[in-house]
């Protein structure tokens, strides 16, 4: 068992103003993802983006996430309470985001993006996914300092004993960690090493879709599932799994289509 480091989930303050480590990994994440793709932009490995259509482009994605995490939680985990208080919706320094959600959001964002700009809609996808993990690992830390989405109790030697009263006293899985691991580092290097290959068009989406929705399937197993929700079937099925699945399958069908669309067709 370990015991939880004293991380201060406030970074740091400016007069009355409390920078928290979250907000920081959602600036950061933005910025380092922002860099990476002008990176790619000015080194040929993707032709025909410049650098405001990069900035453009971060932009939408940003306030496509933002906006589709905030009523992405609001609508699968919290819908009742909202309803009851709708001015809470735009609370959004109490915390409460959803990375299905989000990424509805970013969907949403690029499609706008990619009709306004005439590119395919899967350039536009394919281009800027492999720099989402930055942001998704980056936020996975930032729920581990503040002692949030911990996981299920456990006697495993790297089990952490967090501090918060809510976390019952007892030793937890840090699936924090696992998930910055797999969902961050591990579709960082996947999704980099796929599009250096120039696959077709939609290939790296599509292992994005179903590499994090198999990722965050796995990992719920490990995850105590949001008190107000619980398991929603059997005493296994969370919220997060039944969100990852359209994610899998949305994954594994656009893998298909794409590689048939790329296929050569042979004339007899």
């Amino acid at each position: 068992m370990l015991a939880f480091p004293a991380i201060d989930p406030i970074a740091f303050e400016l007069g009355p103003l409390a920078v928290r480590w979250y907000g920081l990994s959602y600036l950061v994440g933005i910025g380092l993802a922002w860099w990476l793709l002008n990176r790619r932009a000015g080194h040929g490995g993707d032709a025909g983006w410049t650098a405001d259509q990069v900035s453009d482009l971060v932009f939408h994605a940003a306030i496509g996430a933002v906006l589709g995490g905030r009523f992405g939680y609001v609508l699968f985990y919290n819908f009742n309470e909202y309803l009851a208080n709708p001015l809470e919706l735009f609370a959004v320094w109490r915390g409460g985001m959803s990375f299905h959600g989000g990424m509805l959001g970013v969907v949403i964002a690029l499609m706008l993006y990619a009709r306004r700009v005439r590119r395919p809609f899967f350039t536009v996808a394919d281009f800027v996914i492999p720099a989402v993990p930055i942001g998704l690992g980056l936020g996975r830390i930032a729920n581990f300092v503040n002692q949030e989405l911990w996981g299920a109790p456990s006697l495993v030697p790297w089990a952490v004993l967090f501090t918060q009263p809510a976390a019952g006293g007892v030793a937890r899985h840090p699936s924090q960690l696992y998930e910055a691991l797999l969902e961050g580092l591990l579709l960082f290097v996947l999704l980099n090493w796929l599009q250096a290959r120039r696959p077709a068009r939609g290939v790296v989406s599509a292992v994005f879709l179903a590499g994090y929705g198999l990722c965050r399937f796995a990992i719920e197993f490990v995850r105590e599932p949001d008190a107000h929700i619980g398991y929603l079937w059997h005493g296994w099925l969370t919220m997060g799994q039944v969100l990852s699945l359209p994610m899998i399958l949305a994954g594994l069908v656009i893998f298909v289509l794409a590689l048939r669309a790329a296929r050569p067709v042979r004339i007899r």
